[in-house]
């Protein structure tokens, strides 16, 4: 592929990293557009947006032959996949009643997962091929390392060909109303509202700082493994692996049972209880069979979290919900973004140090929300 074109060896690592952080800084930027249009026009246009956009934008990228070409198609690229998510999350609190809006957001959550399970390990297979291809036309370039990115352009556009034929819109007719096309100040100031009352900010906290240490612990694990635990490339595959399946299958299997039986503040309780101790307690051996079970805690509190409070967000909003999750989306990729540029910056100082100062605010938010629950006497959460 082109990345080594106009980059040399040396400023490669720095532009992966910063290709990376673009393309999450976009989502943050657009995500609550996106999500405020998903009010307006419905949840289905937004699809076909954002995974048309996905598949154009792979493509471009996997035939770039300059950094211009590669910058480019990560900030459409980024710009608009933001539609997707908020869209996906805003159509599930649409056609859920409420009581179960949580194991609908769940399972939207555990299909994720398994996508970010199978992407990278169908990446490095196309990538590992090393398939001898070469095509020039024009200002574009076609090799054995574009394939990974074409086979994402393909599977967008089965989504999209998909969401075209068979995705019917949540709410027929409703999306479109002319009160919604034409915004009155009624609907400005209660997106005004939403965003200025407390307990969304807490959501939008809560969501960064979820968001933050996921992206901190994959930006950073491998380096950490490396050192620490001398790991190669199929101990660290294990690993992520290990994660990634652990929060699919509590998401599907057992968190929309937990939320209802439990209630939402004793998921986010125990969610960030068991991702802040899975970080500390990854510092404390370099056992692989301890490091998979405490990876596999770290997994099961992120899996408490993130369909947790997608749900109060959507809940927070009402008829708004796709709005709420825009916003709430942003911060996601905010925190993002910003985990593995800070979570490298303070490894440079001491191995363990972004561990422990991300495990701490984790756990301090766990002991505010428990306690917050059992002063109310209450689990559903922080919308009281």
């Amino acid at each position: 592929m082109a990345l080594a074109e106009g980059a040399n060896e040396k400023w490669i690592s720095i532009h992966v990293g910063l290709l990376t952080g673009l393309f999450a800084f976009m989502q943050f930027l657009f995500a609550p557009l996106w999500g405020r249009l998903s009010d307006r026009f419905g949840r289905r246009p937004l699809f076909i947006i954002g995974l048309g956009g996905s598949a154009l934008t792979n493509i471009f990228f996997g035939a770039g032959t300059n950094m211009v070409m590669l910058y480019g198609a990560r900030v459409a690229g980024g710009i608009l996949s933001a539609a997707v998510l908020p869209a996906a999350t805003a159509y599930v609190s649409d056609v859920t009643p409420e009581p179960q809006r949580g194991r609908g957001i769940a399972w939207l959550g555990s299909a994720s997962g398994l996508g970010i399970v199978a992407g990278p390990a169908l990446g490095a297979w196309l990538a590992r091929l090393e398939l001898h291809i070469e095509y020039r036309f024009g200002r574009f370039h076609i090799d054995g390392f574009s394939l990974p990115f074409f086979a994402a352009a393909f599977l967008s556009f089965l989504a999209l060909v998909s969401a075209i034929n068979w995705l019917e819109e949540a709410t027929p007719g409703a999306a479109m109303s002319p009160r919604l096309l034409r915004p009155d100040r009624a609907l400005k100031q209660k997106v005004r509202s939403l965003l200025t009352r407390r307990s969304f900010q807490r959501i939008l906290y809560l969501s960064f700082l979820c968001q933050f240490a996921m992206a901190l612990f994959e930006g950073t694990f491998a380096l950490h493994g490396q050192r620490v635990m001398k790991f190669g490339p199929s101990e660290m595959g294990m690993v992520f692996m290990t994660c990634g399946l652990t929060m699919a299958l509590v998401q599907a299997a057992a968190v929309g049972w937990l939320m209802d039986r439990f209630g939402e503040g004793l998921l986010l309780t125990a969610g960030f209880a068991m991702m802040g101790g899975g970080l500390l307690l990854l510092m404390e051996t370099q056992f692989l069979a301890f490091i998979l079970a405490f990876t596999s805690m770290y997994g099961i509190g992120l899996a408490m979290l993130i369909p947790t409070l997608a749900t109060l967000a959507s809940k927070e909003a009402g008829p708004q919900a796709g709005t709420a999750l825009g916003l709430q989306n942003a911060v996601n990729s905010l925190g993002q973004a910003l985990g593995p540029v800070i979570g490298g910056l303070l490894l440079d100082w001491s191995i363990h140090l972004p561990y422990v100062l991300t495990a701490l605010p984790l756990i301090v938010s766990a002991v505010f929300v428990g306690r917050e629950k059992w002063s109310t006497g209450r689990g559903r959460g922080l919308t009281s």
